[in-house]
């Protein structure tokens, strides 16, 4: 871990299969329509995805359809001479539907606190509440949330 940079982990349980959950992360449509805000870019490895209105920029460096996500990733506020965090997904089918595994590496230690936040309130409660409304079979979604 660069200095000055920390990791955030954080599971949660959605009410969707592994395919759709990566399938609202990465298609731009889906992406905006979850969040609310606009998505635009690329599904492949190597292509550039932006969310939350251009707020944030992600480079695809390994996708696997249904199974893992792994993005370099900052943001509009990002400090000028850090170097790119590392998102990891991964998604895990279970009972509820999937249980999505985060793990943001090297974020600046100085904004670590409002990205944990900032995931559940932006990311995991509006994907949950878009599947719930598309999925009553699983149910309720549920958050369990780990700190390093």
């Amino acid at each position: 871990m660069a200095p000055n940079t920390r990791a955030i982990f954080q599971k949660v349980i959605i009410p969707a299969t592994p395919h759709e959950v990566y399938e609202v992360f990465m298609d731009p449509d889906m992406h905006a329509d979850f969040t609310g805000d606009r998505a635009s870019g690329s599904n492949k490895v190597g292509g550039t995805f932006h969310a939350a209105d251009g707020y944030i920029t992600a480079k695809n460096m390994e996708l696997v359809k249904g199974e893992k996500i792994v993005q370099e990733w900052r943001t509009s506020e990002w400090p000028a001479k850090a170097k790119p965090s590392v998102l990891t997904l991964t998604l895990q089918p279970v009972p509820e539907g999937t249980e999505l595994t985060m793990v943001h590496s090297e974020v600046p230690i100085e904004q670590a606190d409002d990205y944990e936040l900032g995931w559940t309130e932006y990311y995991w409660d509006p994907m949950v509440r878009y599947f719930e409304k598309r999925h009553k079979p699983y149910g309720k979604g549920r958050k369990k949330k780990e700190k390093e």
